[in-house]
């Protein structure tokens, strides 16, 4: 069984032979040959050069036996494609070029063939594609509607997201129009993704726990909803919901093939409460792979076996990989793992 099947078959709640592997942010900046590169090109230019970003994911797909690689590229190019923009912080972080702060920037935000703005990532994935060929998979991404209208409308990371809840609770005509117009260039952006080739697809609804119970499905479950509609089962749909782990149940309504679950979630627990079809990816803590690999791979063995005869599992982290990450320690996790625990 090549790796592109095995990650598929577990995606779809099917029976691989062990555990499709890859890690969120795979590629990045604990990796000697990705801190080469960045020396120099901006993160910017590596995501919107496909060569660069071809380059830049297939670099741990050289080092470790991954069973999938995720393209680089940035949740924010959506935004950006509908005329916000972002950039990196002196001190460190992701800033948005402009706050949306009235009604008159949101319907200025342009979602006509917005998505074709994008070109850089499709053809990305097109050169990602032709070298892996058909033996290890292939993923896509975006960020929910949710995360996306939160960045833009808090200007960066948010905080409590007092904006964007403010935004929902009194002035529903404006957020629902920002959210209408999100979901409709992220589903776009999807669609080329598929046509590029890509094995499955991430949403990372990674602010929804900004969301309070009252507002879960209004906010953030229906955009999710229509965008996994949107694909119309034409590859497996994954959704990171950080810090919903507790809401596993709600977040199975979006019609996702794979609940992504944070670290210090029971992945056992939350499987048995999912239905059938449904498979999990996670959840070791990323703080293991600033250590020593003995620690990193006993914690790997016995996540492994809360959920070694269900079939339905992806093993990743509970969470992105650090720049603090030791290479020999990520590889001793992942050869665990891809020698079945």
């Amino acid at each position: 069984m090549n790796a592109r099947d095995r990650f598929h078959i577990a995606a779809t709640g099917g029976k691989p032979d062990r555990p499709p592997v890859w890690l969120m942010r795979q590629a990045g900046r604990y990796l000697p040959e990705y801190r080469a590169l960045k020396e120099k090109h901006t993160f910017v230019e590596m995501v919107r050069t496909p060569e660069l970003a071809a380059e830049v994911t297939l670099q741990p797909m050289r080092r470790f036996p991954l069973d999938a690689a995720i393209i680089f590229s940035d949740i924010l190019v959506v935004p950006e494609a509908m005329g916000q923009a972002y950039h990196f912080k002196d001190a460190g972080g992701i800033a948005m070029d402009y706050v949306l702060e009235r009604p008159g920037q949101i319907s200025a935000l342009v979602d006509t063939a917005a998505a074709e703005r994008l070109a850089y990532v499709p053809a990305a994935l097109r050169s990602v594609r032709k070298t892996l060929g058909t033996e290890r998979a292939l993923l896509g991404f975006c960020g929910s509607p949710w995360t996306l209208a939160t960045y833009m409308v808090e200007g960066g990371s948010p905080g409590q997201g007092g904006k964007i809840k403010s935004l929902y609770q009194n002035d529903r005509k404006s957020f629902e129009l920002l959210m209408d117009k999100i979901t409709r260039v992220c589903g776009d952006y999807l669609l080329m993704q598929i046509e590029a080739g890509v094995d499955a697809l991430q949403i990372f609804d990674s602010w929804g726990g900004l969301c309070d119970e009252d507002m879960l499905e209004e906010a953030t479950l229906k955009w999710m909803r229509r965008l996994v509609e949107r694909v119309g089962g034409c590859v497996p749909v994954i959704v990171f919901g950080r810090g919903q782990s507790h809401r596993a149940g709600e977040v199975a309504t979006t019609g996702a093939q794979v609940l992504s679950l944070d670290h210090g979630v029971d992945l056992a627990a939350v499987l048995a409460s999912l239905p059938t079809r449904m498979s999990v990816q996670g959840n070791l803590d990323p703080v293991y792979l600033t250590g020593e690999p003995g620690p990193a791979v006993e914690a790997t063995r016995a996540l492994l076996a809360t959920t070694r005869t269900t079939g339905r599992h992806i093993f990743n982290l509970g969470h992105g990989i650090t720049p603090q990450a030791r290479v020999e320690t990520v590889g001793a996790v992942i050869e665990a793992v891809a020698g079945g625990g």
